[in-house]
Protein backbone atom coordinates (compact mmCIF):
# COMPACT_ATOMS: atom_id res chain seq x y z
CA UNK A 1 0.00 0.00 0.00
CA UNK A 2 1.21 3.46 -0.82
CA UNK A 3 0.18 6.79 1.17
CA UNK A 4 -0.98 9.62 -1.41
CA UNK A 5 -0.33 13.38 -0.09
CA UNK A 6 -2.17 16.64 -1.69
CA UNK A 7 -1.32 19.74 -2.35
CA UNK A 8 -2.55 22.40 0.61
CA UNK A 9 -5.13 23.98 -1.20
CA UNK A 10 -6.90 24.59 2.26
CA UNK A 11 -6.01 23.95 6.07
CA UNK A 12 -7.33 20.69 5.74
CA UNK A 13 -5.71 19.42 2.43
CA UNK A 14 -2.16 20.82 4.01
CA UNK A 15 -1.10 17.53 6.51
CA UNK A 16 -3.31 15.17 5.17
CA UNK A 17 -2.61 11.68 3.53
CA UNK A 18 -4.52 8.88 2.51
CA UNK A 19 -4.34 5.56 1.08
CA UNK A 20 -4.17 4.85 -2.18
CA UNK A 21 -6.17 1.51 -2.36
CA UNK A 22 -4.69 0.73 -5.61
CA UNK A 23 -4.79 -3.22 -4.03
CA UNK A 24 -8.62 -2.90 -4.19
CA UNK A 25 -10.36 -4.63 -6.61
CA UNK A 26 -14.06 -5.04 -5.40
CA UNK A 27 -16.63 -2.42 -6.61
CA UNK A 28 -19.20 -3.37 -4.18
CA UNK A 29 -19.32 -5.33 -1.25
CA UNK A 30 -21.06 -8.93 -1.27
CA UNK A 31 -24.19 -8.40 0.24
CA UNK A 32 -24.91 -11.34 2.01
CA UNK A 33 -21.59 -11.13 3.52
CA UNK A 34 -22.66 -7.77 5.68
CA UNK A 35 -24.73 -6.91 7.68
CA UNK A 36 -25.66 -3.42 9.40
CA UNK A 37 -23.55 -2.03 11.86
CA UNK A 38 -25.71 -0.40 15.08
CA UNK A 39 -23.66 2.46 16.09
CA UNK A 40 -23.61 2.75 20.01
CA UNK A 41 -21.74 5.80 20.76
CA UNK A 42 -19.86 4.76 23.80
CA UNK A 43 -22.56 3.31 25.84
CA UNK A 44 -23.59 0.24 27.30
CA UNK A 45 -26.82 -2.20 27.32
CA UNK A 46 -27.98 -0.14 30.55
CA UNK A 47 -27.61 3.42 28.14
CA UNK A 48 -24.94 4.96 30.03
CA UNK A 49 -21.82 6.06 28.84
CA UNK A 50 -18.60 3.35 29.32
CA UNK A 51 -16.22 4.63 26.74
CA UNK A 52 -16.12 8.69 26.20
CA UNK A 53 -15.65 10.98 22.88
CA UNK A 54 -17.82 8.72 20.36
CA UNK A 55 -20.83 9.60 18.64
CA UNK A 56 -21.96 9.82 14.79
CA UNK A 57 -19.38 9.17 12.13
CA UNK A 58 -20.54 7.88 8.83
CA UNK A 59 -22.51 5.14 8.61
CA UNK A 60 -21.18 1.68 7.72
CA UNK A 61 -21.93 -2.08 6.54
CA UNK A 62 -19.90 -4.66 9.15
CA UNK A 63 -17.95 -7.14 6.58
CA UNK A 64 -18.82 -10.94 7.77
CA UNK A 65 -15.23 -12.53 8.21
CA UNK A 66 -14.48 -15.94 7.99
CA UNK A 67 -12.12 -16.41 11.37
CA UNK A 68 -12.38 -20.22 12.05
CA UNK A 69 -11.13 -21.15 8.43
CA UNK A 70 -12.87 -24.39 8.95
CA UNK A 71 -13.78 -25.46 5.35
CA UNK A 72 -10.95 -28.29 4.88
CA UNK A 73 -9.37 -29.65 2.25
CA UNK A 74 -11.42 -27.35 -0.44
CA UNK A 75 -9.61 -25.42 -2.88
CA UNK A 76 -10.41 -21.58 -2.71
CA UNK A 77 -9.48 -18.85 -5.35
CA UNK A 78 -8.99 -15.31 -4.32
CA UNK A 79 -11.58 -13.43 -6.57
CA UNK A 80 -11.92 -10.01 -5.44
CA UNK A 81 -9.36 -7.57 -2.79
CA UNK A 82 -11.87 -5.62 -0.53
CA UNK A 83 -12.27 -2.62 1.62
CA UNK A 84 -13.43 -2.93 5.51
CA UNK A 85 -14.64 0.42 6.58
CA UNK A 86 -14.71 -1.00 9.96
CA UNK A 87 -10.92 -2.71 10.24
CA UNK A 88 -7.67 -1.28 9.62
CA UNK A 89 -7.16 -4.29 7.19
CA UNK A 90 -8.10 -5.85 3.84
CA UNK A 91 -10.08 -8.59 3.16
CA UNK A 92 -9.76 -10.90 -0.14
CA UNK A 93 -13.34 -12.43 -1.15
CA UNK A 94 -12.28 -16.19 -1.12
CA UNK A 95 -14.91 -18.59 -3.93
CA UNK A 96 -14.26 -22.11 -3.22
CA UNK A 97 -14.69 -25.00 -5.39
CA UNK A 98 -17.97 -25.90 -4.35
CA UNK A 99 -18.90 -22.07 -4.78
CA UNK A 100 -19.47 -21.11 -1.06
CA UNK A 101 -18.11 -17.35 -1.00
CA UNK A 102 -15.86 -16.27 2.32
CA UNK A 103 -13.81 -12.99 3.11
CA UNK A 104 -10.69 -13.63 5.29
CA UNK A 105 -8.35 -11.26 6.42
CA UNK A 106 -5.71 -10.41 2.94
CA UNK A 107 -2.34 -11.16 4.10
CA UNK A 108 0.60 -9.02 2.47
CA UNK A 109 1.40 -9.91 -1.09
CA UNK A 110 -1.95 -12.26 -1.93
CA UNK A 111 -3.17 -11.24 -5.51
CA UNK A 112 -6.50 -11.67 -7.17
CA UNK A 113 -6.48 -15.36 -8.91
CA UNK A 114 -4.49 -17.34 -6.47
CA UNK A 115 -5.47 -20.10 -4.43
CA UNK A 116 -5.36 -21.27 -0.67
CA UNK A 117 -6.29 -24.06 1.41
CA UNK A 118 -7.42 -24.60 4.91
CA UNK A 119 -6.64 -27.65 7.29
CA UNK A 120 -3.63 -30.53 8.27
CA UNK A 121 -3.08 -31.03 4.11
CA UNK A 122 -2.59 -27.42 3.27
CA UNK A 123 1.56 -26.64 2.71
CA UNK A 124 2.89 -23.69 4.47
CA UNK A 125 2.21 -21.05 1.74
CA UNK A 126 0.98 -17.66 1.75
CA UNK A 127 -2.92 -17.22 2.87
CA UNK A 128 -3.08 -20.95 3.76
CA UNK A 129 -5.13 -22.24 6.97
CA UNK A 130 -2.95 -24.90 9.14
CA UNK A 131 -2.90 -26.05 12.83
CA UNK A 132 0.33 -24.46 14.15
CA UNK A 133 1.95 -27.80 15.20
CA UNK A 134 2.46 -28.39 11.26
CA UNK A 135 4.32 -24.60 10.48
CA UNK A 136 7.65 -24.64 10.05
CA UNK A 137 9.93 -22.56 12.81
CA UNK A 138 10.56 -19.20 11.81
CA UNK A 139 7.35 -18.30 9.82
CA UNK A 140 5.08 -15.18 9.98
CA UNK A 141 1.57 -16.07 10.93
CA UNK A 142 -1.27 -14.09 11.62
CA UNK A 143 -5.03 -14.42 13.05
CA UNK A 144 -4.23 -17.21 15.46
CA UNK A 145 -6.39 -19.06 17.35
CA UNK A 146 -6.17 -19.09 21.35
CA UNK A 147 -8.35 -21.90 21.85
CA UNK A 148 -8.79 -24.96 18.94
CA UNK A 149 -11.40 -24.12 17.16
CA UNK A 150 -13.13 -21.06 18.43
CA UNK A 151 -11.59 -18.56 15.67
CA UNK A 152 -8.25 -16.58 15.11
CA UNK A 153 -8.44 -13.90 18.06
CA UNK A 154 -4.45 -12.52 18.00
CA UNK A 155 -2.48 -10.89 15.05
CA UNK A 156 -5.72 -9.63 13.05
CA UNK A 157 -4.92 -6.07 12.81
CA UNK A 158 -2.80 -4.39 9.23
CA UNK A 159 0.46 -5.43 9.31
CA UNK A 160 0.59 -7.57 12.15
CA UNK A 161 2.31 -10.87 12.63
CA UNK A 162 3.59 -13.71 15.21
CA UNK A 163 6.93 -15.65 14.85
CA UNK A 164 6.85 -19.29 14.99
CA UNK A 165 9.73 -19.69 17.83
CA UNK A 166 9.57 -23.52 18.93
CA UNK A 167 7.95 -26.02 18.77
CA UNK A 168 7.62 -28.97 21.75
CA UNK A 169 5.15 -31.85 21.68
CA UNK A 170 1.24 -30.20 21.39
CA UNK A 171 3.23 -26.80 22.46
CA UNK A 172 4.05 -24.42 20.30
CA UNK A 173 5.74 -20.46 21.24
CA UNK A 174 5.19 -17.60 19.03
CA UNK A 175 5.91 -14.26 19.49
CA UNK A 176 3.86 -11.78 19.43
CA UNK A 177 3.39 -8.36 17.71
CA UNK A 178 3.72 -6.91 21.32
CA UNK A 179 6.92 -9.14 21.64
CA UNK A 180 5.37 -11.24 24.50
CA UNK A 181 6.52 -14.92 23.84
CA UNK A 182 3.02 -17.45 24.09
CA UNK A 183 2.82 -20.58 24.26
CA UNK A 184 -0.45 -21.95 22.20
CA UNK A 185 -1.61 -25.42 21.49
CA UNK A 186 -0.35 -27.05 18.87
CA UNK A 187 -4.01 -27.74 17.05
CA UNK A 188 -4.64 -23.62 16.86
CA UNK A 189 -5.13 -22.76 13.26
CA UNK A 190 -2.91 -19.66 11.90
CA UNK A 191 -2.75 -18.08 8.29
CA UNK A 192 0.58 -17.63 6.90
CA UNK A 193 2.15 -14.47 5.92
CA UNK A 194 1.42 -10.78 7.83
CA UNK A 195 -2.00 -8.64 7.33
CA UNK A 196 -1.52 -6.84 4.88
CA UNK A 197 -1.91 -2.91 4.33
CA UNK A 198 0.92 -2.28 6.49
CA UNK A 199 1.12 1.76 6.17
CA UNK A 200 -2.17 2.15 7.48
CA UNK A 201 -0.70 3.38 10.90
CA UNK A 202 1.79 6.41 8.98
CA UNK A 203 -1.65 7.75 7.72
CA UNK A 204 -2.44 11.37 8.83
CA UNK A 205 -5.85 12.51 9.12
CA UNK A 206 -5.17 16.58 8.25
CA UNK A 207 -8.26 17.62 10.02
CA UNK A 208 -10.87 17.07 13.08
CA UNK A 209 -13.50 16.74 10.33
CA UNK A 210 -11.74 13.27 9.36
CA UNK A 211 -12.10 12.01 12.95
CA UNK A 212 -15.68 12.59 13.28
CA UNK A 213 -16.27 10.36 10.55
CA UNK A 214 -14.59 7.70 12.42
CA UNK A 215 -17.07 8.28 15.34
CA UNK A 216 -14.32 9.96 17.34
CA UNK A 217 -15.93 13.23 19.50
CA UNK A 218 -13.26 16.12 20.73
CA UNK A 219 -11.52 15.44 23.61
CA UNK A 220 -10.77 17.88 26.51
CA UNK A 221 -7.68 17.78 28.54
CA UNK A 222 -8.80 18.01 32.21
CA UNK A 223 -5.89 20.85 32.88
CA UNK A 224 -7.84 23.27 30.52
CA UNK A 225 -11.19 22.55 32.55
CA UNK A 226 -12.63 23.91 35.43
CA UNK A 227 -11.75 22.64 38.92
CA UNK A 228 -15.69 21.64 39.38
CA UNK A 229 -15.33 19.66 35.76
CA UNK A 230 -12.33 17.84 36.57
CA UNK A 231 -9.49 17.10 39.05
CA UNK A 232 -6.60 18.39 37.04
CA UNK A 233 -8.31 21.19 36.32
CA UNK A 234 -8.43 25.29 37.41
CA UNK A 235 -5.49 27.27 38.96
CA UNK A 236 -4.11 30.82 38.22
CA UNK A 237 -2.68 31.13 34.92
CA UNK A 238 -1.73 27.70 32.95
CA UNK A 239 -1.06 24.84 34.73
CA UNK A 240 0.13 21.21 33.62
CA UNK A 241 -2.17 19.69 36.47
CA UNK A 242 -0.36 20.54 39.93
CA UNK A 243 -1.36 16.62 40.39
CA UNK A 244 -0.79 13.21 39.24
CA UNK A 245 -3.04 12.23 36.19
CA UNK A 246 -5.96 11.19 36.76
CA UNK A 247 -9.35 10.36 35.41
CA UNK A 248 -12.19 13.03 36.08
CA UNK A 249 -13.38 10.80 38.85
CA UNK A 250 -10.09 11.17 40.63
CA UNK A 251 -8.87 7.62 39.67
CA UNK A 252 -4.67 7.59 39.15
CA UNK A 253 -4.27 7.00 35.06
CA UNK A 254 -0.85 6.57 34.39
CA UNK A 255 1.82 3.78 35.78
CA UNK A 256 -0.51 1.61 37.47
CA UNK A 257 -0.98 -2.03 36.24
CA UNK A 258 -4.14 -3.21 34.78
CA UNK A 259 -3.75 -7.03 33.97
CA UNK A 260 -4.58 -9.29 37.30
CA UNK A 261 -3.11 -10.40 39.95
CA UNK A 262 -3.49 -13.87 39.30
CA UNK A 263 -4.71 -14.77 35.55
CA UNK A 264 -4.94 -18.39 34.13
CA UNK A 265 -2.70 -17.60 31.18
CA UNK A 266 0.23 -16.46 33.33
CA UNK A 267 1.35 -19.91 33.00
CA UNK A 268 1.57 -20.02 28.84
CA UNK A 269 3.76 -16.46 29.10
CA UNK A 270 6.98 -17.27 28.59
CA UNK A 271 8.08 -13.53 28.55
CA UNK A 272 6.70 -10.29 28.63
CA UNK A 273 5.69 -7.86 26.61
CA UNK A 274 8.54 -4.87 26.65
Amino acid sequence: MALKKYKPRSCGMRFRESATFEEITEKRPVKSLTKALRKKAGRNNQGRITVRHRGGGAKQRLRIVDFRRNKFDVEATVKEIAYDPTRSAYLALLEYADGVKTYILAPDGLKVGMKVLNGPKADASLGNCLPLGQIPLGLMVHAVELVPGEGAKVARSAGNACQVMARDGQKVTLKMPSGEVRIFNARCLACIGSVGNKDWGSIKLGKAGRKRYLGIRPTVRGVAMNPVDHPMGGGEGRTSGGSHPRSPWGKLAKGGKTRAKRKASDKIIVKRRK
